[in-house]
């Protein structure tokens, strides 16, 4: 594949320069509205599961431009990327071109955590609907192991020590589950990493032999290794489910495998046909 040779390269193209600016000052709303009111852009702009009664299709699009408004690396982690190696994408490509690949990769990153989001909650369902069935010590355990919830050790022991068909443990065991079922899926997912990942595969599909300096890497290394460990990092991470991780590791695959696809379709349309 031939290597990239800029003309009128620009350092900020349109589109990136007005993505930056679109993040940055929703991010800084997100923070002005909590910290003053109390308001969480969130819960109403955040992506929910589709099964959740606060699920809107408009949050498709709207989660793309929010970020953790307690945690300013995510955002501009996000944005440092996006600059990075979006710039030589855009112009390469062109600001729409550029533009219609961000956004098709946040939603295929969208629509790839949806899915995993069915799974999780249909899972969830089950075990919770063994425990209603059978409200026994054993099936709650089944529930605070899973998901590790250590915050409720101390009621498990508690109800070791009585009857295991005590009414009063089996009705708080119940009620909490309710609790935790509704809350579950009812968690918003923010941020632009899943069009962003689709940014660093084209990247690197691109100018797989390109160098990058990585802290606290000491040496310089090859894009196709970085973006490839990268991908194998999120399917680790993904499928491990460490207790804390509320990082959408699918969404940031979905992203990259939609890019993957456009970046296909878009080299079979530009080969030339023979007959």
């Amino acid at each position: 594949m031939s290597e990239f040779r800029p003309g009128r390269f620009q350092v900020l193209p349109l589109v990136i320069k007005y993505l930056l600016i679109i993040n940055v000052v929703v991010w800084l709303a997100q923070v002005a509205l909590q910290s003053m009111y109390g308001f969480s852009l969130s819960d109403f702009l955040g992506l929910r599961y589709w099964g959740s009664e606060h699920f809107r299709p408009h949050q498709f699009i709207t989660h793309l431009f929010l970020h953790d408004e307690s945690n300013f690396l995510h955002v501009f982690s996000n944005m440092f990327a996006l600059w990075m190696f979006g710039s030589t994408l855009e112009n390469r490509w062109g600001p729409k071109r550029f533009l219609n690949f961000y956004l098709i990769c946040g939603l295929g990153a969208a629509f790839c955590h949806e899915a995993v989001l069915t799974y999780e909650n249909m899972q969830l369902t089950n075990l919770a609907q063994q425990f209603y069935d059978q409200p026994t010590l054993d099936n709650f355990r089944v529930i605070v192991s899973k998901y590790n919830l250590d915050q409720m050790q101390s009621y498990v022991e508690a109800w070791s020590q009585l009857p295991p068909d005590s009414d009063q443990m089996v009705w708080q065991a119940r009620h909490f589950v309710s609790v935790f079922v509704e809350q579950y899926r009812n968690v918003p997912t923010v941020g632009a990493s899943g069009a962003v990942f689709g940014v660093l595969l084209a990247f690197g599909y691109l100018y797989p032999n390109q160098y990058l300096f990585i802290i606290p890497i000491p040496f310089p290394i090859k894009v196709k290794y970085f973006i490839g460990g990268y991908i194998l990092w999120e399917l680790y991470v993904g499928f491990k489910n460490q207790a804390g991780d509320n990082v959408a590791h699918f969404a940031h695959l979905g992203g990259a495998l939609f890019a993957y696809i456009l970046l296909k379709i878009w080299r079979e349309r530009s080969s030339p046909r023979s007959y």
